[in-house]
């Protein structure tokens, strides 16, 4: 019999692993290493937790338990794929924010029944001293992992423009940005189907001229012949089905399907109208200009702060913003314009900036403000209602794309990640190229 990898049951059931009676069997006096990956090892009680995590959700899926060995290799190559991730983590030194690890903890807490960080600790703490550090920690390697994962993968994922355009003409795009459509469903059943075929193609000639599907099938049905046929009125095409909905996507006005044939007859539709959703996606834009100073080795923090207050009161004082934004601005790209950025849109600068911009009135400057780039003073000269519909319905399916290919490409990296990476299996009875060879 062979059995499925393990690899998508295999998941962070931290709360279920720690606060598990079976907990005690990880709180050995000595551990063993099983494994190093680059500089870090994993040990005995790490294979063994991760074990009975993922029995635990086998059995709480209804699903067959592996042998033991087998799981334990599964495992265990789930933990070096883990391990090799965390690694990189840090290497490129990620750290979850504190507010971030709260929610997440939080999150877990409320799961359990407990409303705040303090009665959860205070419950995970009296099953075992320091299991509720064990728990945060381990949600901050989630969280730093998945910080990374899309750091890493988002940049593998390539999404063309005819992509965006193919999505967005089939069917599943179209019942995305919410089209509608006018058919009128004919369908033409039969013992006989030499005869259902003649008299499906006359159904279909019917329908180049005629929109009245009664009085087509009235006049087309026989003894030997069924032919039923309806106005289905305006519908999504989310609720027609794949098949069908696929056939009417290419059709124009007017058009009818060729014979669609299946297991309950043959089938022919005709569109006599589309509408899209009518509504628009307007979206409020600030034309913007701006003075960055940054601080580099010869300006400090304090110094860049200075600057652009002097900056600031200078303007206010009357000189021309545009020259001291081509004068002194850090940003070259906007200095060359007198600092301006254009019409700029929610979602493209920094929340810092955004949050400025969109509370600054019209022909007035901001007091000094600071983001990551260093320190700011901006100026909103207009603000207007763009209609931005195009640009969202190709967002959304660059989003849609790009989240189909994500759990393929993350694969792919942590395998290769695991492939690159320095790993000793200390147990050869664990080792699964071993057993492969």
């Amino acid at each position: 019999m062979k059995i499925k990898p393990i690899h998508h049951i295999f998941k962070a059931t931290v709360l279920a692993a720690l606060i598990s009676s079976s907990m005690q069997i990880f709180a050995q006096p000595t551990d063993e290493v099983v494994a190093i990956v680059d500089s870090s090892v994993i040990l005995k009680s790490d294979l063994e937790q991760g074990v009975a995590e993922t029995e635990h959700q086998l059995k709480a899926q209804n699903k067959t338990v592996p042998p033991q060995q087998y799981l334990q290799m599964q495992v265990l190559d789930q933990l070096i794929i883990r391990q090799a991730q965390l690694e990189q983590v840090k290497r490129y030194g990620i750290k979850p924010d504190e507010k971030s690890l709260n929610a997440a903890v939080l999150k877990v807490a409320n799961q359990s029944g407990a409303n705040s960080l303090e009665a959860f600790q205070q419950k995970l703490d009296a099953i075992a001293p320091g299991t509720y550090e064990n728990l945060r920690n381990r949600v901050a390697e989630d969280l730093a992992i998945g910080r990374l994962r899309q750091q890493q993968v988002m940049s593998r994922i390539k999404i063309s423009d005819h992509d965006v355009e193919n999505f967005l003409n089939s069917p599943e795009g179209q019942a995305a940005l919410g089209t509608q459509v006018h058919v009128i469903h004919m369908r033409i059943s039969g013992e006989n189907e030499s005869e259902v075929q003649k008299v499906a193609q006359e159904v279909k000639q019917s329908l180049n001229s005629n929109d009245d599907a009664k009085s087509i099938s009235s006049k087309l049905s026989t003894s030997a012949v069924k032919v039923d046929g309806a106005d289905m009125g305006f519908r999504s095409l989310s609720e027609i089905p794949t098949e069908l909905a696929a056939r009417i996507t290419p059709l124009k006005v007017g058009q009818t399907t060729e014979l669609i044939n299946v297991r309950d007859g043959t089938h022919v539709l005709k569109l006599i109208e589309r509408k899209q959703n009518d509504q628009k996606a307007l979206v409020s834009q600030f034309q913007t200009r701006h003075i960055l100073i940054q601080p580099s080795e010869v300006v400090t923090l304090d110094r860049a702060k200075q600057m652009i207050d002097n900056l600031y009161n200078r303007v206010k004082a009357g000189e021309d913003f545009s020259t001291l934004a081509a004068t002194y601005s850090n940003d070259t790209g906007s200095a060359r314009d007198g600092g301006s950025l254009g019409w700029v849109s929610p979602g493209v600068m920094v929340p810092e900036f955004e949050q400025v911009m969109k509370e600054t009135p019209v022909g007035q400057v901001s007091k000094p403000f600071q983001s990551q780039f260093g320190w700011h003073i901006l100026q909103v000269t207009d603000t207007r209602q763009q209609d931005m519909t195009k640009e969202v319905q190709e967002r959304m399916a660059r989003q849609i794309l790009g989240e189909r290919q994500f759990d393929t490409e993350v694969d792919s990296w942590a395998r290769e990640l695991r492939a690159n990476a320095y790993v000793e299996i200390k147990d050869v009875n664990l080792d699964s190229k071993a057993k492969q060879n």
